[in-house]
């Protein structure tokens, strides 16, 4: 009997021929890139002789990964065969037995290959053993695991899958008929070691599990039976969680020791877990106190709360006054909460409850747990980018805001912040510190990083592109880019080194900072402004309009500045010289220093100069704020850029000419008389030079150098590999159209080649992803942003695709396209803005940055017991520093 009527003969090496029939295309492997139509019907002889002469391959004892259908075996590392439909094998077997005088009968069932059969009981091999997990290694591009054939380590993977029905079985039977795939494992315990090998570290256990997902339908059929824990079991795997966090901590504090402790932490972890116990009523007692003090920071995180709202400085001598976090205490006792009344009933009311230190304590481990919850997802998701804020002021110390970008599995690129890095002078130390932070503290593998972009402030610069530089020497793929939330004229501005510009920048600042904090002002600019455009009222009309807004911000800022200056100036001289007592006494400082700065010449003639530099590349930069088609052509005009300012350095003195001219114009019209800086002929003495003239000086000291720079800097921030990654974005269905399907990404996607699952068919799979949309209906939209083609139903067909569009947004450069996974970054600023410098705290605002992340108060109160078990026994409340405590109290 054969399929289709075609018959072919296969020689052994010994040379016997034997007929097989070839597979019928309906059951080809789904991962295939391939339509079915376009595939030759091709049977696999490996398989074909493997059931036919009942030979089975041993199982990798290392736990290695099966390889994805369609992938070639190689030495050494563990495969995964494609396992067609049970009615494909039936007509396969069916045919090798119908041949005569070839081969003996076909073998019984329990001699075919473990991957073609099923047990007698449980789960067929093709699917996860693990509960309610419907995963098939037929359909998943994930690795599947072997049960390990070691007992101990075997009864734990039964254990953490609370399967009864698994227990009664010996690791032999687990190891050869069941699988785990790889999404039960932390990232951390799976290798990686080349694009065609997946295995496990040899102490790997499955830990992430779903065991609530059945409860939705309880009268759903379940094959796979969860085990209902008692509360002694429950209160070990706690235990157990407990135990390994508190590894992971001793672990960073020492490194040298790693593997040693690892060891002896698990060996202590298990017996433990034989030695649990249930609770005293002083252990109860004492963990249900705790959990109160933990609810009421997490209170005080969420609604940005400080700890400490007053000054004990200012306070008389021998007055107590209660901080908030023990007005909040007394507050939980007066309402009922008879854990914290039991503790505090007979405490002097002039003492404090809870220490500074104790509080800092227990913040820091609200802290590290509800980061935690982030990581974890970024390691599920395996690839990020790393992206800094510009650096803030936190109770008087100088910190990076730090946040991480990623793609979680609803395939939506998040940006969550993950907390503030202690800023460093030097810029080698804070290399070091910035890549211990992340690698060992928050235990992100940098092999993993395909992004970093640094948001500078003035005269910062240089120090993070040291850090950038050092992080790139490590880690290659980890790319070099400008950020989507900053203007690249902005960018490039700030990253200037001319003293000048850095003072100009802070001028507009505060400027824009002094008219957005009154309205009344804003009112006033509009006046003049109105007065001062008469003859345009359309462009006085959107100057008016750009002033409600940051337009700091703009890739025109300098533009608009040199617009706006005479108004600005006209308006601030009217505030400071008024006498109608309109505005109060800070407003009117405020304006005559600001007047006075804009009426400098050195400002007017930087402005003016830095607006006519950064006009070669304003378009540049908005488009690589645009559109995802505006990002790919901008890669591609990067060239010309480049071309136009080298062709300014060649005549710089022909282009400052013109530029000071300007700058000589408007200072005229403001009555700014023009003139070298004062501090420049101090510093000259009696050894001025007569011939030196203003236009000289500015071109050397000005124009020369930020013409220099920002053709460098250009160079720095858009490399080789920055623009080849870009280059990929042909990949999405509308640049694709724009370029009428002729594209070649394959030769683009050379760098991130060792990210894909299958790269070997990476050629056919773009073939076929052009096919689809090149010939698509009339009524199919292309795709215009990764966001749309990520979450595109039949996606899953390209799995290498998908990988690279997954890589290409994770890079800084890519704006976040659904503004609620990008909001980490406005919460930042929000809490910044609403928070005075002294209040602020680092724990506080991770706090209140991730309100909506879930947090677990158990691991919460059992971590802080771990780690500071002299704390937990009952103490006594401590003095205040602002109280006095006399014998008699």
């Amino acid at each position: 009997m054969t399929t289709r009527g075609v018959t072919h003969r296969v020689e052994h090496a010994h040379g016997a021929a034997h007929n097989y029939t070839p597979i019928p295309r309906a059951c080809a492997p789904p991962s295939c890139p391939l339509p079915a139509r376009t595939r030759r019907d091709v049977p696999c002889p490996r398989r074909a002789r493997a059931v036919q002469c009942g030979k089975e391959a041993a199982p990798d004892r290392r736990n290695a990964a099966l390889n994805p259908p369609g992938r070639s075996q190689h030495c050494g590392a563990a495969s995964r065969p494609p396992s067609p439909p049970a009615a494909a094998t039936t007509t396969a077997a069916s045919s090798f037995s119908s041949t005569p005088h070839t081969h003996p009968p076909p073998p019984p069932p329990s001699c075919r290959p473990a991957d073609l059969k099923g047990p007698a009981e449980g789960t067929m091999p093709n699917f996860c053993a693990a509960p309610n997990c419907t995963r098939k290694s037929t359909q998943s591009d994930l690795a599947f695991f072997r049960f390990p054939r070691d007992p101990a380590r075997c009864q734990r993977w039964v254990e953490n899958c609370r399967r009864a029905d698994l227990e009664d079985k010996t690791p032999d039977q687990l190891n050869k008929h069941y699988r785990l795939c790889a999404k039960h494992f932390e990232t951390s315990m799976i290798c990686r070691s080349s694009p065609y090998r997946t295995v496990l570290r040899d102490n790997a256990v499955p830990t992430i599990f779903d065991l609530t997902s059945h409860l939705n339908n309880p009268h759903s059929r379940h094959r796979k039976r969860i085990k209902e824990l008692s509360e002694d079991e429950i209160r070990t795997l706690k235990q157990q969680k407990i135990d390994e966090a508190f590894e992971r901590k001793q672990a960073t504090q020492e490194s040298n020791e790693n593997n040693e402790q690892s060891t002896v932490s698990e060996e202590g972890g298990e017996e433990q877990e034989e030695k649990a116990v249930p609770l005293t009523l002083e252990e109860r007692e004492n963990k249900d106190y705790l959990k109160s003090l933990f609810e009421i920071l997490i209170l005080m995180g969420k609604q940005n709360i400080p700890l400490d709202d007053h000054n004990v400085d200012e306070l008389p001598e021998g007055i107590f006054t209660s901080d908030n976090f023990q007005a909040l205490l007394e507050y939980r006792i007066n309402s009922g909460d008879e854990v914290l009344r039991k503790r505090f009933e007979m405490t002097a009311v002039n003492l404090e409850y809870c220490s500074k230190t104790q509080q800092k304590q227990m913040l820091e481990i609200c802290e590290n747990c509800v980061r935690e919850e982030t990581l974890r997802e970024v390691r599920d998701s395996h690839f990020f980018s790393i992206v800094t804020d510009e650096v803030v002021d936190i109770a008087g110390e100088e910190h990076l805001p730090v946040l991480v970008r990623f793609v979680d599995d609803s395939h939506n690129l998040r940006e969550e912040f993950i907390g503030f890095l202690p800023y460093e002078a030097d810029p080698e130390i804070l290399a070091v510190k910035f890549h211990a932070t992340i690698t060992e503290k928050w235990g992100l593998n940098m092999e993993y990083c395909r992004g970093q972009a640094y948001i500078i402030s003035s005269g910062f610069a240089s120090k993070m592109k040291v850090v950038a530089t050092r992080l790139l020497e490590k880690y290659p793929q980890a790319v070099y880019t400008l950020c989507s939330s900053c203007a690249l004229n902005v960018w490039l501005a700030k990253s200037v080194p001319v003293v000048g510009v850095s003072i100009a920048l802070g001028t507009i600042e505060e400027v824009c900072c002094l008219f957005n904090q009154s309205p009344q002002l804003l009112v006033e600019l509009d006046s003049t402004i109105s007065v001062l455009f008469q003859d345009n009222e359309e462009k006085g009309n959107e100057l008016k309009k750009i002033c409600r807004s940051q337009w700091t911000g703009r890739h025109d800022t300098f533009e608009v500045l040199v617009d706006l200056l005479q108004a600005l100036v006209l308006c601030l001289d009217a505030v400071s010289s008024d006498l109608s007592v309109r505005w109060n006494n800070f407003i009117v400082g405020r304006a005559f220093v600001l007047s006075s700065a804009l009426t400098d010449f050195d400002f007017i003639v930087t402005i003016v100069i830095m607006k006519n530099v950064l006009s070669f590349t304003r378009a540049f930069g908005k488009n690589l704020q645009g559109q995802t088609s505006d990002v790919f052509f901008a890669a591609g005009s990067l060239t010309a850029v480049l071309h136009s300012l080298n062709e300014v350095m060649e005549n710089i003195e022909v282009y400052h000419e013109f530029w000071f001219e300007e700058a000589t114009n408007l200072a005229t019209k403001l009555d700014v008389q023009t003139k070298l800086p004062g501090k420049f002929r101090r510093a000259q003495q009696g050894n001025f030079d007569p011939d030196t003239t203003s236009e000289n000086y500015y071109k050397e000291i000005l124009s020369v150098p930020t013409v220099e720079h920002i053709i460098q800097e250009l160079k720095d921030i858009f490399s080789e590999q920055h623009l080849k990654a870009l280059k990929c974005l042909s990949l999405v269905p509308s640049v694709m159209g724009q370029l009428k399907f002729n594209t070649s990404e394959e030769h683009h996607a050379d760098m991130f080649k060792n990210d894909l699952p299958n790269p070997d068919t990476l050629s056919a799979e773009l073939h076929c992803w052009r096919i689809k949309w090149k010939h698509r209906g009339k009524d199919i939209e292309l795709p215009a942003t990764i966001y749309e083609a990520l979450h595109l139903p039949d996606i899953k067909f390209f799995p290498n695709v998908y990988a690279l569009l997954k890589v290409l947004c994770l890079l800084p450069v890519m704006k976040v396209e659904n503004e609620k996974y990008g909001i980490g970054r406005k919460r930042l600023k929000a809490y910044l803005k609403n928070t005075l410098t002294e209040q602020r705290s680092s724990n506080l605002a991770l706090l209140n940055i991730n309100f909506d992340i879930k947090h677990d108060l158990d691991l919460m109160v059992d971590t802080y017991i771990k780690l500071y078990p002299d704390k937990v026994e009952f103490q006594d409340c401590i003095p205040s520093n602002n109280s006095e405590v006399t014998d008699d109290a």
